[in-house]
């Protein structure tokens, strides 16, 4: 049963094409509010609707330019709390940050979880997002984490390519996600053994695993500069792959990102909309982009008649 306010969605401009599609989803129209910085680059938040009593969902990834979008993120959370909304929920399709999880070299911060109490203070109430780059930085917030998967959406795409395949991860800590691809598809799984020398550079080493005359599919959470990606691609290649397909929930595509991509091995890098991709990458013919609108939509409609959230982790 129903215990909330009206439900409304509001959004910063940081994916303003994504929130369009979960209201179209949802059937509702997103609450005014102006975003804008001043002329000395602070930004301006007000919420342009009566919001007392409501159910608030702000959508809105912290992807570039990331302080800016992070701090817009931040200011209208505390203007719908000052304006007594009943609840918020910060929809956070893209959650940055999130790769400084914790300390790797002494004094450096632990970014994401500052990032997260950044959040909480703000006035959310609970966070809902995809395929954080840790799943334990749910336990960063003290307050309730729906953390879905974009697996759901891609997996739909790779389905349908006919022949056999086989799941690689790019890495070892990705063996976890690739297995679950695998699974899902029915098909093996391998490994890209990986070197890191410094931050945005790889080399990979060797493949663990029978790629040879299959279609690989390499799936990753997101593709920053596309380095690791577009290595682990000549080696699959050389290994004897029929054909390279990657997958990625983030496209954060930074630097020479794009330029790899269409320089590689790579026949298709399948992402989603998490993130607005480019101008430059958007005129790459080799990047597949598949929404996640209608799985956030059916999350915000279950966290708002308080209806279970795992039914959409399948």
């Amino acid at each position: 049963m129903r215990r909330n306010g009206t439900l409304k969605l509001i959004t910063g401009n940081s994916n303003l094409p994504l929130a369009e599609k979960i209201a179209s989803h949802l059937g509702c129209e997103l609450t005014p509010r102006i975003a804008q910085p001043f002329s000395d680059g602070e930004i301006r938040i007000e919420i342009q609707d009566n919001v007392r009593g409501c159910d608030v969902f702000v959508i809105q990834s912290t992807c570039r330019p990331v302080n800016d979008n992070l701090i817009e993120l931040c200011l209208m959370l505390d203007a719908l709390k000052r304006a007594s909304a009943e609840r918020i929920t910060a929809v956070i399709p893209y959650y940055g940050y999130a790769r400084q999880d914790r300390k790797v070299i002494p004094r450096v911060p632990i970014s994401a979880k500052m990032v997260a109490d950044f959040i909480s203070l703000a006035g959310a109430n609970r966070v809902l997002t995809i395929d954080l780059h840790a799943g334990q930085i749910q336990g960063f917030f003290n307050i309730p984490v729906d953390n879905l998967y974009a697996s759901k959406v891609l997996l739909e795409y790779l389905k349908d390519i006919e022949g056999e395949k086989v799941v690689v991860s790019p890495d070892a800590g990705g063996m976890e996600r690739a297995r679950a691809f695998a699974k899902k598809l029915d098909c093996g799984l391998a490994i890209v053994d990986k070197r890191r020398d410094k931050p945005n550079q790889a080399k990979a080493m060797h493949v663990i695993g029978d790629v040879k005359g299959k279609i690989a599919i390499i799936v990753d959470d997101m593709v920053d500069t596309a380095g690791t990606l577009c290595t682990a691609a000549n080696a699959i290649k050389e290994r004897g792959a029929k054909t390279v397909i990657a997958c990625a929930s983030h496209p954060v595509l930074s630097g020479p990102a794009v330029e790899r991509i269409k320089d590689s091995v790579i026949e298709k890098l399948v992402v989603t909309d998490t993130i607005p991709l480019s101008e430059s990458a958007s005129k790459c013919d080799k990047i597949v982009v598949v929404s996640v609108a209608g799985l956030l939509a059916e999350a915000i409609e279950n966290i708002h008649n308080e209806s279970s959230v795992s039914v959409l982790f399948g």
